[in-house]
């Protein structure tokens, strides 16, 4: 079992970044069956989602996102000594788009630059991989992006994949502080990895004969089975490795999967509703930036207290983790639409 108690680091922000772009899925121009649309509506609970673009990639999203935060923070760009881009949307094979957002944000060549390529469970994983970095030594100060694009991924005609996935990117800033921890536990089983899969495209299939496989194919009952199966202990391990209650943790900020599902675990784990927020309605499953997206649009940016906080990602991979974090009232919230600024970051 991978757990992991990490101290002297804080969270001193978040902001995130989503297309203004906003699909209707009751929309008839969409091409599906109303009444089936309606059905899928109700369980899944994604009445609109946000798409982008086309040119606009998820680097695109994050890079916004990481400017905003910068300036609201006041961080020098030569005080960040790491850039980790958490994505399974990159913009290339290669170069690593974490290089190319280096660029674009202006920030020292001594600064260390990375992708990594987890979706649903992505956000845990890059807030545990940060903060072992900071604790590592030799670093003060870490920008995490984790941004994804789904919607340019699943197939137009696939009601199930479609109706589900949103578009979002999301930066966090970390840094060495006195005070502060966090806990984390994750896990992976790649036995169940076809149950999320894009088989072509890459070097395993470069070209498939048959076109559909260069875009998402999803198991839907498969995952909804491991969901159930594999989340609710990761709740308990993260609450006893933090020695803490339900009742001590303020939110339970879930990967926004489907309404259906996360009912589901909110009962398993006896959860209240006032301690898990929701944003599918109307932004979608934007895959595991949807941590961030959910704390930005539902925890208020005044806040008179330190908040804690239990995140949680789980899906492709497949791969689920949990982080147990603090935020404190100076820690900035930022959310907005993306204003689409190529200009600003110079050649992509």
């Amino acid at each position: 079992m991978s757990q992991h108690r990490i101290d002297g680091l804080r969270i001193a922000g978040i902001a995130t970044c989503v297309p203004a772009r906003a699909e209707n899925n009751l929309d008839p121009a969409l091409g599906f069956d109303p009444d089936e649309v309606r059905k899928v509506v109700q369980m899944a609970g994604v009445r609109e989602r946000r798409v982008v673009e086309a040119g606009v990639t998820a680097a695109d999203l994050c890079f916004e996102a990481a400017e905003d935060l910068l300036e609201r923070l006041g961080w020098e760009r030569d005080s960040v000594s790491g850039l980790i881009f958490v994505t399974q949307s990159p913009d290339y094979f290669l170069p690593s788009t974490a290089c190319m957002l280096h660029q674009w944000l202006g920030l020292p060549d001594d600064c260390a630059a990375f992708d990594m390529g987890l979706g649903c469970s992505g956000y845990p994983y890059g807030l545990y991989l940060a903060a072992a970095m900071l604790k590592g030594g030799g670093h003060r100060r870490i920008l995490m992006l984790h941004g994804e694009t789904p919607s340019r991924f699943v197939a137009p005609d696939d009601q199930a994949t479609r109706l589900l996935f949103s578009d979002a990117g999301s930066a966090t800033a970390l840094e060495l502080a006195d005070a502060g921890r966090a806990n984390f536990c994750l896990h992976t089983d790649g036995t169940g990895h076809a149950g999320l899969i894009i088989r072509g495209g890459a070097f395993r299939d470069r070209s498939p004969a048959d076109p559909r496989e260069l875009f998402l194919r999803m198991d839907g009952a498969g995952i909804f089975n491991f969901t159930i199966k594999r989340v609710p202990p990761l709740v308990r391990d993260a609450l006893g490795l933090s020695g803490l209650s339900v009742e001590q943790v303020d939110q339970f900020v879930f990967h926004q999967s489907n309404r259906f599902i996360m009912k589901h675990l909110m009962k398993k784990c006896g959860l209240p509703d006032a301690k898990v927020p929701m944003t599918i309605e109307d932004n979608g499953n934007c895959g595991g930036p949807s941590v961030a997206v959910t704390l930005t649009r539902s925890l208020p940016a005044q806040r008179e207290r330190t908040q804690t906080l239990m995140l949680l990602g789980y899906g492709v991979g497949l791969s689920w983790g949990a982080a147990v974090v603090e935020l404190d009232p100076q820690a900035a919230l930022l959310h907005r639409d993306y204003a689409g600024t190529p200009a600003r970051r110079g050649a992509a």
